[in-house]
């Protein structure tokens, strides 16, 4: 079994390389849902369905999120009655958000909608939320705490983040079968995502970074950082914010409790030997992932490191 720790756009990019290398039925991806929020009255879990739209090959390629050929009739005519349209939902993509909130509403739990919808799209590999309680990002800025969907799509990242809060954390426990996802792995790998965010939401739940600790699996982690920016998503901006080290440096330094194998990129390869000082061996390669073929290779370095 393979797990991986997975946000959103680029974890669902390094996942379609994965699953050239992993039969579906050996991979588990544990999912952020820290980024979760209402919307319009439904509920909606913006990186559990960027990854299932993306393995099901019917994602927006374009913008990474939604469903492509996706008209917005229901949000134009939202928009005409007064909503806000900064989080803008496609027709097709209305649909999931009407079930996931229906089926919630029924007594399910996420684990069990998320399920449900991979089943819906003929997929076989499993995706667990990290928690099936609520658990909220919230950005800290000088003008106030805003939720973590606010800062990114409304805001457009241009706040100043001074810090970081997990709403929810407290009451928050390890969704069915995350931990023994850990525990039984054969590999462990951390999708270029976010690591404040879209990986520390699942790192701050009680129990997931002691299992990280103690697992028998190799934990191998691919830098979202590449020249001292990311290629996509605020975690350059975030990272600076909360005065660490923008580079691969710093993303293996903020997973070093765990974290066995690092795979950095090319322009970053004067950067092993401090990361190396710090126990972590280093993969070097081209982790921009441009075509199929270098996502099917950095996951292929991952998994031999």
């Amino acid at each position: 079994m393979i797990t991986v720790l997975a946000g959103g756009v680029g974890a669902a990019r390094f996942l379609q390389g994965v699953l050239r290398v992993v039969p579906e039925d050996e991979l588990v991806i544990i999912g952020n849902t820290g980024d979760d929020k209402e919307f319009y009255g439904l509920y909606v879990s913006p990186d559990l369905d960027i990854v299932t739209y993306t393995l099901a090959g019917v994602v927006n390629e374009t913008t990474g999120w939604g469903i492509k050929d996706d008209s917005f009739f229901t949000m134009t005519q939202l928009t005409k009655m007064g909503y806000d349209d900064w989080f803008k939902i496609g027709d097709k993509d209305f649909a999931t958000h009407i079930l996931r909130t229906d089926l919630l509403s029924q007594g399910k739990t996420l684990s069990e909608v998320t399920k449900k919808i991979l089943q819906d799209y003929e997929l076989n590999f499993r995706l667990l939320p990290m928690s099936d309680d609520p658990i909220s990002t919230h950005i800290i800025t000088p003008q106030g705490k805003i939720h973590f969907q606010e800062y990114m799509v409304k805001n457009h990242t241009q706040d100043l983040v001074q810090g970081i809060e997990f709403i929810g954390l407290s009451s928050a426990r390890p969704a069915p079968g995350v931990l023994d996802a850990i525990m039984q792995a054969k590999t462990i790998l951390i999708a270029p995502s976010n690591p404040l965010v879209s990986i520390g939401s699942i790192l701050a739940i009680s129990g997931i970074k002691d299992a990280l600790k103690s697992t028998k699996a190799k934990v191998v982690a691919v830098s979202p950082i590449v020249g001292g920016m990311t290629i996509k998503g605020p975690a350059d901006k975030m990272m600076r914010g909360m005065n660490l080290q923008v580079s691969a440096i710093g993303v293996a330094e903020y997973y070093k409790e765990f974290l066995d194998v690092v795979i950095i990129d090319e322009k970053d390869k004067e950067q092993q030997e401090e990361i190396e000082k710090i126990g972590i061996r280093v993969r070097i390669t081209d982790t921009i992932m441009k075509d199929i073929k270098i996502k099917e290779s950095i996951a292929r370095i991952a998994l031999e490191s």
